[in-house]
């Protein structure tokens, strides 16, 4: 059992996202899925839909008339936020709000700004790494990947770096499935740092996105303060846990792989086209929807007050979608994967991702030309709707 929920026994009619059997290894769930029930259903969370086929996920994900995204994290804790703003915009947004919210985070997030932050990027790495030096064996997990876009979405954000572990506590998606008050860090004690953190940057305004959000307006009105700690907040919970995640993998793939982590570092010009590929091949994120009009997708009916999984790593596996979907094939040609989206949502920080996870594996192969997985059955991996290593033990001499 997790959390407050049984385990599943049939996968078609009564899934759990956050079951340990789907964080462990769901590609054979999904698998099945789209050979026998493409479009899953589940009475849980009050009534949640799972398409795995990539037509279908697309066709969801790009229909803003009959899917809102004013509640992307399926719960039984219901957003008190409802359209066109939802509790973390531009994300939770719908249109036309969501383009001025959208609008607001870009120059943050855009080339520039990320360019910018890549040699303060590879200082942390190289920090981080001095710090297991000596170590035989280095949780590749815990001790390097979810540290890296902690501190940079502090550095975005104007927070103090010291409290990036504090953000790392609240982000903990897999934890969906607890009682808001029995998670590390309530999402109440959130709200309030939040708060703070907004009132300090109002008596000491500086040059970094919380700043900008506050002095910047939509329709000629200043942003209201909800709007400003809900953005903050999607900064912190969409920078963090999914970046960790796609470093984190990158690395438990290579682990297992030498002659593609060879072939990386013999081939440096090929680290691009891998990322590309090893953010196919493990996409953390699922997201989600609400039905607000009634719709049928593959053949399903579905109610408005649905709940609806968008889940982009079954959707990067789909063979209709993509050649030999299960394989990683660093030099990958033809490689539109949906990891950072599809449609209007598509991931605004997906540059400061791709940087992120290029400076870190860079910075780890550098430091560590081999290096094995010291125990298969140690590694543990978070479900929920973003799937990632939390333990990686790995062994580096």
């Amino acid at each position: 059992m997790t959390g407050n929920h049984p385990p599943v026994d049939d996968w078609a009619t009564d899934f759990d996202h956050t079951d340990l059997a789907w964080a462990a290894d769901p590609f054979p769930i999904w698998d099945e899925l789209r050979q026998t029930c493409p479009v899953a259903h589940s009475d849980r969370y009050g009534g949640v839909w799972l398409p795995t086929r990539h037509e279908d996920v697309a066709a969801i994900a790009y229909d803003t008339e009959h899917f809102s995204s004013y509640d992307v994290i399926v719960s039984d804790d219901p957003s008190v936020f409802g359209p066109p703003v939802g509790m973390a915009p531009p994300i939770t947004s719908d249109p036309p709000f969501h383009a001025e919210a959208r609008r607001l985070i870009l120059q943050s997030l855009g080339p520039k700004a990320v360019a910018d932050l890549e040699p303060v990027t590879k200082a942390w790495c190289e920090e981080l790494l001095d710090r297991v030096a000596g170590q035989d064996v280095v949780d590749a997990a815990a001790q390097y990947a979810e540290n890296i876009p902690a501190r940079i979405v502090c550095h975005i954000l104007g927070l103090p770096l010291d409290d990036a572990d504090l953000l790392k506590d609240y982000i903990q998606l897999e934890l969906v499935d607890l009682d808001l008050m029995d998670r590390p860090m309530p999402r109440v004690m959130m709200l309030e740092y939040l708060r703070d953190a907004i009132m300090d940057h109002q008596a000491n305004p500086r040059d970094d996105l919380t700043s900008h959000l506050l002095a910047a307006t939509v329709g000629g009105e200043p942003l209201q303060l909800t709007h400003v700690g809900g953005t903050m907040m999607l900064l912190i919970i969409a920078g963090i846990d999914t970046t960790w995640s796609s470093i984190g993998a990158a690395i438990w793939h290579l682990a297992q792989h030498p002659d593609q982590r060879d072939r990386l570092i013999a081939e440096p010009d090929l680290m691009p086209v891998a990322l590309e590929e090893l953010l196919r091949a493990y996409a953390p994120v699922t997201m989600a929807r609400k039905v607000v009009q009634e719709v049928e997708v593959g053949g399903c009916p579905m109610k408005p007050g649905d709940w609806v999984l968008l889940p982009f790593p079954a959707a990067n596996r789909d063979p209709e979608h993509f050649e030999r979907a299960d394989e990683v094939i660093l030099d990958r040609e033809v490689n539109r994967h949906a990891t950072f989206g599809l449609g209007i949502h598509r991931c605004a920080g997906s540059n400061l991702a791709r940087m992120e996870m290029r400076v870190a594996l860079e910075t780890w192969l550098e430091r560590y030309p081999e290096f094995s997985l010291d125990d298969p059955a140690a590694v543990r991996w978070a479900g929920g709707q973003v799937r990632g290593p939390r333990r990686l033990p790995i062994r580096v001499r």
